[in-house]
């Protein structure tokens, strides 16, 4: 078995050690203090105590034989860059997969807009995996908005019924805003054998916002009540640890440790807290009910699946490796590199994912909200391996 060490000897050890600093954060309704550092005691958000992050260093997470993973809901529609062997745009999946309405005076397949995908502010994959002679597909978020979620599920012709699980990756609207939507046209699937189990982290907030260090900016759209979704049909679970899913081939993860000294979280971020009748903004910028997802692929290595990478994707990737002693072959999701505030992480970031991880990984897929300068960086750093995917776009990766 080979072993791929990251140039820390124990991340973990590292940050329990290290020195705790306080904060006082001032919003025009409340004042909070706390820590910044990571901490081994349990750590309280809004009316939930959680525990510290069990490390679980053996994951089962079977190999598969196939992946396929289709963008549903991401920020970029892209159409014309060159893909490299394995994925495929929207267009051509239209053109030759679809059965596309013919002209009737030229004969040639009419390329129609309307039933072609729309970009938005927001992350869903489906991810299908083979594995022991069963296909399994998974629904990685859902996206922020009911009207994108369903035109984009009718343009890329996906089969509803068969989804068997959605994975919510956190809590906020633009990754759980379609959910109920997916549900409503599921469950009124007259082809669905069977629910579909909605998997959750158990620390919904009464909803989330942003701050700025004077003031609050805005309330994002509440997420789905665990009471609509299981309205809708959806089989409600909700996880604090990782655990393997679709016959053991996804593998989804627990609490995110929090071992990167200079991955923050995401800057003014708050929830409001309900507590005896009164209610107020607290700091809330580490989002520790987000998880990602991996699948490994046989003779490829490692597919990481992270939407949108509060924890930061080096924190993510370091979690990862410290699980699965196999190599990284494809990160996909939204980095969460784009602000100005945000902008001095890059670097770091790139270095790490080229130069630390050993070997680095052979694809990189920055969507939803990593930046254009990350992109830009990350294109300098991998070349042809930064992949400019985006909605509609399809990746087979094979053994």
């Amino acid at each position: 078995m080979r072993v791929f060490l990251l140039p820390t000897s124990n991340p973990d050890r590292r940050a329990s050690k290290k020195k705790k600093e306080a904060y006082t954060v001032t919003f025009p309704c409340t004042k909070i203090a706390g820590n910044c550092g990571r901490t081994s005691r349990p750590l309280r958000t809004s009316n939930l105590v959680l525990p510290p992050p069990a490390i679980a260093m053996s994951p089962t997470l079977k190999s598969v034989d196939r992946l396929v993973v289709k963008f549903i809901v991401d920020n970029s529609v892209e159409w014309l860059t060159t893909l490299p062997p394995g994925f495929t745009h929207e267009r051509p999946q239209h053109l030759f997969e679809q059965k596309p309405e013919l002209c009737e005076i030229s004969g040639v397949p009419i390329i129609d807009l309307e039933k072609y995908c729309c970009g938005a502010h927001g992350f869903s994959a489906l991810i299908e995996t083979q594995v022991d002679g069963e296909t399994h597909l998974i629904l990685f978020d859902t996206g922020p908005d009911s009207r994108t979620m369903a035109r984009n599920l009718d343009a890329l012709q996906v089969p509803i019924e068969r989804i068997e699980r959605v994975i919510l990756s956190h809590w906020h609207a633009d990754h759980s805003g379609g959910l109920l939507t997916f549900l409503q046209r599921r469950t009124s699937s007259t082809l669905q054998s069977s629910p579909c189990i909605v998997d959750l982290h158990p620390d919904r907030p009464v909803f989330r916002g942003v701050g700025s260090r004077a003031r609050i900016l805005g309330r994002l759209p509440a997420d789905p009540t665990l009471e609509q979704i299981a309205r809708e049909g959806g089989v409600v679970e909700t996880h604090m640890e990782g655990h393997a899913v679709a016959g053991g081939s996804v593998w989804v993860s627990g609490e995110i440790p929090r071992v990167t000294e200079w991955e923050g979280g995401i800057l003014g971020g708050v929830r409001w807290v309900e507590e005896q009748g009164k209610g107020e903004w607290v700091k809330d910028e580490f989002i520790m009910d987000e998880r990602y997802a991996v699948v490994d692929v046989a003779g490829k290595g490692l597919v990481i699946f992270s939407a949108c990478s509060h924890a930061g994707i080096v924190n993510v990737v370091k979690d990862v490796i410290t699980h699965f002693s196999r190599p990284v072959h494809m990160i996909i999701g939204g980095l969460h590199l784009a602000s100005t505030d945000l902008a001095p992480r890059i670097a770091p970031t790139v270095n790490f994912l080229a130069k630390e991880v050993t070997p680095p990984p052979q694809f990189i897929l920055p969507m939803h909200c990593t930046g254009f300068g990350a992109k830009l960086a990350l294109e300098a750093a991998f070349g042809e391996g930064c992949v400019p995917a985006g909605v509609g776009v399809k990746v087979e990766v094979t053994a």
